[in-house]
């Protein structure tokens, strides 16, 4: 039996969610940014970078998922030629909520949602020298310890053999 969700409905019923996120998602597809609340942003979040990764696929299946969604195709080929294609090297991580001010009439937190820039070559070249950096320090550091245990021993094996010739001796 299907039960609904837990938590706030930002205003109305599971099917005005529904149709509200499908609408802020649009928006921020054709327009790139938008400024609505911060609860709004924070829902819209999951589910805007879902969309996002099924347009990365691109295949039919993922196409006709999305177009259940957002029913303009017009966006959904964009969505699918240019903005799927823009994070092809992207793991995640595809939108950005900025807070800003409160809204002036009720004092509403307010928020800009918006799609980060795609990473470029010279951001994905830090970011692989980085990561190598990371990794050869990790190893120099088990390197060292591996060096200190091997000392340990030499040491105390220098040491037994020592204490075997007295006594011998």
């Amino acid at each position: 039996m299907p039960k609904p969700t837990k938590g706030a409905r930002m205003g109305g019923s599971a099917a005005h969610e529904k149709l509200l996120l499908a609408n802020l998602a649009k928006s921020l597809f054709e327009h790139g940014k938008i400024t609505t609340t911060e609860a709004k942003a924070r829902r819209l979040r999951p589910y805007a970078e879902r969309l996002v990764t099924k347009a990365k696929k691109g295949d039919l299946h993922n196409r006709r998922q999305v177009l259940s969604v957002i029913t303009d195709k017009s966006i959904v080929h964009t969505l699918f030629t240019e903005i799927g294609p823009r994070y092809e090297n992207r793991p995640g991580g595809y939108t950005r909520i900025t807070k800003i001010g409160n809204r002036r009439g009720d004092n509403a937190p307010m928020a800009i949602i918006e799609l980060v820039e795609a990473l470029t070559v010279a951001q994905q070249a830090t970011g692989e020298a980085e990561a190598a950096t990371k990794r050869s320090a990790k190893d120099a550091e088990v390197k060292a310890e591996e060096t200190q245990v091997e000392d340990a021993k030499v040491d105390t094996a220098k040491g037994d053999e020592a204490a075997e010739e007295s006594k011998d001796a």
